[in-house]
């Protein structure tokens, strides 16, 4: 059967008009251009975690010589000594404490003042946005380590982790402008509604609004695990004293040198990739937190 083959018709100035091919390989180029791109980023992502990960499995002298990317035989015994010279368990515990400490902290003090600036007025509210805001963009670094060492001395908490905690707990900027987000997605009519109902303003905050806010607990919270987790300046001078409390990140950098004061940068990464996994865990954990703000920000 023979195909109609419609005619082309005029525009109003007499021409015929061209088939919009040009479109079809603009979005062909756009397309290879953004693939590249998304490629190039997992390839530079990745290749760190690769290149650690096969460190870990090599030997000493593998590692120093620098050969090929591959190890010639899988060390696994790498794991096995990089925990007991570390004192994985000890540094893990240690580590796992001050994280958890903080991420609960963190999100407990960070969505209190979230939502009192969201839902009240008070004097000095702009200049507490403003200063919130400021210390996102200003890294002072050591200059503030001194002071804040000083203060915890003057506390009685330089000889306890809990100094380190409670610094780490203070900022909390980036979890402050998060969870205000989620703060300005919740209707103001529910705290009306239970304020009619005859509930408090604190009772309203833990009881109706909190509970609406776990996916964005779970957001900041994993933000500030990690933050916690990796933490590395803090625990090393806190602890400097007080060896048993040392966490993770300063144990691992203890595995650089070994008795004899020789290299163990294969045992360091080995470390490294037992200390990826507490991470990886707690991501798991907030996958379907994730999941649930990416599929509330798609709804029409």
């Amino acid at each position: 059967m023979n195909k109609q083959v419609l005619p082309q018709l005029p525009d109003r100035r007499g021409k015929i008009a061209a088939r919009p091919t040009s479109g079809h390989a603009g979005r062909f180029v756009a397309r290879t251009v953004m693939w590249i791109f998304l490629l190039a980023t997992a390839m530079l992502t990745l290749f760190p975690l690769l290149m650690t990960l096969s460190g870990s499995l090599k030997t000493g002298a593998e590692m120093m010589t620098g050969g090929s990317l591959l190890p010639a035989k899988l060390q696994f015994a790498n794991y096995a000594e990089a925990w007991k010279q570390a004192n994985f368990a000890r540094y893990t515990w240690n580590s796992a404490f001050v994280s958890i400490m903080v991420t609960a902290g963190t999100l407990l003090v960070a969505s209190m003042a979230a939502y009192v600036v969201d839902r009240r007025d008070f004097p000095g509210k702009s200049l507490y946005v403003t200063v919130q805001a400021s210390m996102m963009f200003i890294s002072v670094g050591a200059i503030v380590l001194r002071p804040q060492f000083d203060l915890m001395v003057a506390l009685h908490l330089n000889t306890t982790l809990w100094g380190v905690i409670l610094i780490l707990i203070s900022a909390h900027s980036s979890t402050f402008f998060m969870l205000q987000g989620f703060f300005k997605a919740i209707p103001r009519e529910l705290d009306e509604a239970a304020m009619v109902d005859g509930s408090g303003f604190i009772r309203t905050f833990f009881r109706i609004i909190l509970p609406l806010l776990t996916p964005g607990l779970g957001v900041a919270g994993l933000f500030a695990f990690r933050h916690a987790w990796n933490e590395y300046i803090l625990p090393l001078v806190f602890t400097m004293t007080n060896p048993q409390l040392q966490t993770l990140t300063v144990g691992l950098a203890n595995l650089r040198y070994g008795s004899s004061a020789a290299m163990q940068i294969h045992l360091m990464m080995a470390g490294a990739c037992l200390s990826i996994l507490p991470m990886l865990l707690a991501y798991i954990l907030a996958n379907k937190t994730f999941i649930q703000v990416t599929a509330g920000s798609v709804k029409g």
